[in-house]
């Protein structure tokens, strides 16, 4: 991103972010009215800063006239009325299919301003574009790739927020297809679903999982615990919790070594026939997560139920935490209420040192996220855990 436009009618606050943006080494123009804004806005304006409160013309307008331009560019809504009135005012633009990064509520901090801008530089570099997210498949190709052992693993670390260091690792599951390249689990973890072929592949993850831990003794290195997601429909086969036992053993690893995570989303409609499998897991020392929590539906329901060990917090509430106030009492109150219950908290998408700050201070147990590390093959992964070092707690106290 190099070009960022600025709409206030406060000619102080506007100098002020324009200084804190050039110090980022960005293009950064300021305007006080909307005509100077028209005229200045162009494709090349990469992001926007608008003020919601106008003397010549509301934020709303703004927003329409914006749409209306098919303006791709991320804006920032800024604005010292009510938190609630601004998000309405970001619900608005998401209908009108505007791209609105953050918001801004006067007075704001400077590491508000400046995270922001960063989120926006980060998005626009996909980390992993090496991950193919659309292409068509056939129900030949999926199963013959399953049948093959087409399917790899990259690990992505999670870090224990009390002491910085690093407490596990989540694998996730790529096809590595001959033709497209890395193939993401979106595109191929529904179909495998719907072709009931599923368990097939969830064993060969395990597999490749529990491989991949015995690796890291041939390092002198403490392997983390490793997190594997399993479809709700494998936890339809009241055999599994024996199955995945006989396959621990048989890798020479521990229960206490692996977390099955399940899907919050997923378990609505087959809860009742995957209780079983659940407890006994339990029952057997397998620790589980419960991933994605607060996408799915009857969540308190559900959480009654389940033995869980651990809940995830989804990273579409992480993102917007420090802009959204629904999202941020979301995510206090999952991290309250799973101490309550004796729950570890793991947030996911943990992407900025204000992110990061923020899950301390809320006394989150466990952060995983593009701010320590990508999904990495297990080579890198081992080769990352000799390189990486704790990130400190930020003291960046400026606001305006």
């Amino acid at each position: 991103m190099r070009n960022v436009l600025i709409i206030d009618d406060d000619i102080d606050l506007g100098e002020f972010v324009t200084q804190a943006i050039d110090a980022m080494g960005l293009h950064c123009v300021v305007t006080t009215n909307a005509a100077d804004f028209w005229e200045a806005l162009g494709p090349d304006t990469d992001l926007i800063f608008l003020d919601l409160l106008m003397p010549d013309i509301d934020g709303v307008e703004m927003l329409r006239l914006l749409a209306r331009r098919r303006c791709g560019a991320g804006i920032v809504l800024m604005s010292g009325i009510g938190a609630r009135v601004i998000e309405s005012a970001a619900e608005l633009a998401a209908t009108l299919g505007l791209k609105i990064i953050g918001r801004l509520q006067k007075p704001f901090r400077i590491a508000e301003l400046e995270a922001l801008v960063r989120k926006e530089q980060t998005e626009q570099v996909v980390p992993e574009a090496e991950c193919v997210s659309a292409i068509d498949i056939t129900d030949e190709d999926l199963i013959a790739a399953i049948e093959r052992d087409e399917f790899i693993l990259h690990f992505q670390p999670q870090i224990d927020l009390a002491t910085g260091g690093v407490c596990g690792m989540e694998a996730l599951a790529r096809w590595k297809h001959p033709h497209a390249g890395l193939v993401c689990p979106d595109i191929f973890i529904k179909h495998a679903e719907r072709l009931n072929v599923i368990d097939a592949l969830s064993w060969s993850i395990f597999r490749l999982g529990l491989s991949a831990l015995n690796r890291f003794a041939c390092f002198n290195l403490q392997a983390p615990i490793l997190s594997i997601n399993v479809s709700t429909q494998s936890l339809r086969d009241l055999s599994f919790p024996d199955t995945l036992l006989a396959l621990l053993r048989r890798y020479n690893v521990t229960p206490q070594q692996i977390i099955v995570e399940i899907t919050e989303s997923g378990l609505l409609d087959e809860l009742s026939s995957t209780l079983d499998v659940l407890t006994r897991l339990r029952m057997k020392g397998i620790p589980l997560s419960i991933d994605d929590f607060g996408t799915g539906y009857a969540m308190m329901q559900q959480l009654r139920r389940i033995p869980a060990n651990e809940l995830k917090i989804d990273r579409t509430f992480v993102a917007k935490m420090l802009d959204h106030y629904g999202d941020r009492v979301m995510v206090q109150k999952t991290i309250e209420m799973g101490h309550e219950l004796g729950l570890k908290v793991v947030a996911e998408g943990v992407e900025t040192q204000e992110q990061l700050d923020f899950l301390r201070s809320q006394h989150c147990d466990v952060a995983q996220g593009y701010l320590f590390s990508r999904a990495l093959p297990i080579n890198e992964f081992i080769l990352w855990m000799h390189l990486y070092r704790p990130i400190e707690q930020s003291t960046t106290t400026a606001s305006v």
